[in-house]
């Protein structure tokens, strides 16, 4: 079987490549028809862990919910991590194999060179690397594409960016180059929102060869608010100037959720929970934005809480009064730790403890939580050590080969019978402990004291750790409040009694999936969309 492909490009970035991608995907299966999502490649620091052990970008994750699939390394074969503002992780097929500009090592273990010496040799070994890794991510694309496209009836694509990148056009695998190789018809989408939509468009075809303007099928506008007819006299003319058709406009939906690809979406409402109870609301978290942080979809579930106010600080900003600071995953812990310390951060989150509030990391947070951060390899960045800000008796250390796993278990006593439970009768089996179900996603090994008094006993061990006097904890499972009543206990270790109005995460994406596929059927041309995907249009 050979797979029927459709591949949505976008203007932009955050044009809504993702949303139409999952909207698309459950409309087919609504049909009976057998698909599954593709990403050639992805840049993000949002992931998620695969059925087959690996990671690819939370978005695929969605997709494949849309799906009715277990996510899978496949849809996803090159992710890129970003740890600097000019270097990346590379992860092909769900496993780390180096760094695009991190290290000499990595560039020439890579490359097939031998180990350079001065700046002419580095530069060379760097070069080498990029041309080797070109090699290697088109390969592992077309593998994994192959793959899916013998399994299922149809697969949806999701480009990256946008394919007028012209900077980034040879050897591209990500956009048109994917569809030129694999010769399939092509959406484009664009935001309308943001202004600019019908320069989006017509520039972008304009900046595309012949062959890749003929393989543009139609276009979809996003985010469209207001009258549809104070349009049409615009959408009228783009389709005599192009040729091509519109296929549907779809409005801006207020209030969707669906797991951001990157993006910190919540960074816009300042002062004011998602929950909409802002400064009356019981509890107020507040999650410092370091550069390189990572899985910030770990802290939507208290967005959406309607008794939290969850508040971003990001550069310049001061913490303010808070019931509990969270420190977010990182994909540089080190130099994150630096960043935050430079901030004045960490005085204020003194200050924070010495008043009784509580203090919680994640992942890389849990990390700069303990004593030292060591990471000898240079994964990272530059090999060293890095004193953390030593709330847990922990040490970590970097190694090469990264833990992934998908978890389940339950929170460990005290914080597991923190929401009215009582620990002995649930270790008697009268009232379970709290479900905890997530991923881990992280190169560090921890060890230390603090170990002694876990977060969570999962179906691998126990995770995490919590301080002698009950005030901070650490843990490596992302998503670790997606489960109601996990999040209910968490926040009420943290100090907000009778939490139990946490919001299913899990119920809500499905929703939000469901609201997509709605929107699509109403406002889309689906009738043609399936005539493209079928190459009878």
């Amino acid at each position: 079987m050979n797979a029927k492909t459709l591949m949505v490009q976008g203007t932009t970035s955050d044009a809504g490549k993702s949303t139409l991608v999952t909207a698309l995907c459950r409309a087919l299966r609504r049909r009976g028809i057998r698909v599954a999502p593709f990403k050639p490649q992805n840049m993000a620091l949002n992931a998620a862990v695969t059925e087959d052990g690996g990671e690819i970008g939370r978005a695929q994750a969605v997709q494949a919910q849309a799906c009715g699939l277990e996510p899978h390394t496949d849809m996803n074969p090159v992710l890129l991590k970003p740890t600097t503002d000019i270097g990346s992780q590379v992860i092909i097929q769900g496993r780390a194999i180096g760094n695009l500009n991190a290290t000499d090592y990595f560039s020439a273990a890579a490359s097939g060179v031998e180990s350079p010496s001065g700046d002419t040799r580095r530069a060379e070994a760097r070069d080498g690397f990029r041309h080797a890794y070109k090699r290697i991510a088109r390969a592992a694309v077309l593998e994994s594409y192959a793959r899916l496209s013998s399994a299922f009836e149809a697969v949806i694509v999701e480009g990256a960016g946008s394919p007028a990148e012209i900077n980034l056009r040879e050897g591209d695998i990500a956009n048109m180059g994917f569809a030129e190789a694999v010769d399939c018809p092509v959406i484009l989408v664009a935001d309308i929102d943001r202004g600019g939509v019908f320069a989006h468009l017509i520039g972008t075809l304009a900046l595309l060869s012949e062959s890749e303007r003929a393989r543009v099928k139609g276009f979809v506008i996003n985010r469209f608010r207001g009258e549809l007819s104070l349009l049409q006299s615009g959408l009228d003319w783009l389709e005599r100037e192009t040729g091509k058709p519109v296929l549907g406009v779809l409005p801006y939906l207020h209030g969707l959720h669906i797991d951001a690809e990157d993006a910190i979406a919540p960074l816009a409402p300042r002062g004011r929970g998602a929950g909409g109870e802002g400064e009356d609301a019981p509890l107020r978290v507040i999650v410092p934005v370091t550069p390189r942080i990572s899985n910030h979809t770990d802290f939507d579930p208290l967005r959406l809480h309607p008794r939290v106010d969850l508040r971003y600080i990001g550069q310049g900003e001061a913490i303010p009064a808070a019931d509990l600071i969270i420190l977010p995953g990182s994909k540089s812990v080190r130099a994150d730790l630096a960043f935050l310390r430079a901030q004045g951060w960490e005085q204020a989150i003194r200050r924070h403890l010495r008043y009784g509030g509580k203090l919680m990391g994640l992942c890389g947070g849990y990390q700069m939580l303990g004593a030292s951060v060591s990471d000898p390899h240079g994964l990272e960045g530059e090999p060293g050590d890095s004193p953390g800000l030593g709330w847990l008796e922990i040490d970590t250390v970097l190694e090469p080969e990264k833990q992934l796993r998908r978890v389940l278990g339950h929170l460990a006593p005290p914080v597991g019978a923190a929401c009215g439970r009582d620990s002995d009768q649930a270790n008697r089996g009268h009232r379970p402990l709290p479900q905890v179900e997530g991923y881990e996603i992280h190169a560090g090994v921890t060890r230390g004291a603090d170990l002694e008094r876990p977060v969570a006993l999962l179906d691998h061990g126990p995770d995490g750790a919590l301080s002698a006097d009950g005030q901070v904890l650490g843990s490596y499972v992302h998503s670790i409040f997606d489960h109601p009543e996990a999040c209910a206990a968490l926040l009420a270790w943290a100090g907000l009694p009778s939490a139990g109005d946490a919001p299913d995460m899990h119920a809500l994406r499905e929703a939000g999936i469901e609201r997509l596929a709605d929107g699509v059927e109403a406002h889309l041309d689906m009738a043609r969309i399936i005539d493209i995907l079928e190459g009878r249009a």
